[in-house]
């Protein structure tokens, strides 16, 4: 499973003294991005400039504990198939010391000439998963 480490950005901590919610999603999106490009090798920069737009669709998160100032957190990402063929799920966690804080499910696919469509290291993954 591929894991990114962040330490809380003091500048998302609301008036309570946690994690601002609307935050989770950007941690689990950094991590994203980098399995896209340290794990499957996409570069979607590159990816973009040649007509192809990765993007979410959808995700369902769910909040299980607070994040406050200092913690250490781990993000995962693996992927795992759709229902659909041209769409793939990132399935994600927020962990602090093997505890996990948030799961979410965010729902991609790559629109290549205007129609969603699946790379081929995506798919590769996907039947080595």
């Amino acid at each position: 499973m591929f894991t990114k480490q962040y330490e809380v950005d003091e500048k998302h901590i609301d008036f309570q003294g946690v994690v601002d919610g609307l935050y989770y999603p950007f941690y689990m999106e950094w991590t994203r991005h980098a399995y896209m490009r340290e794990a499957l090798g996409i570069d979607m920069e590159e990816e973009f400039k040649q007509g192809k737009i990765y993007m979410v669709l959808e995700y369902s998160l769910r909040f299980r504990k607070s994040l406050v100032k200092g913690d250490k957190v781990e993000v995962t990402c693996e992927l795992a198939k759709n229902e659909k063929r041209n769409r793939v799920n990132f399935v994600q966690q927020i962990l602090v010391n093997g505890v996990v804080y948030a799961d979410a499910t965010f729902v991609a696919t790559c629109l290549q000439n205007g129609r969603p469509s699946m790379p081929d290291a995506v798919m590769n993954a996907l039947a080595d998963a």
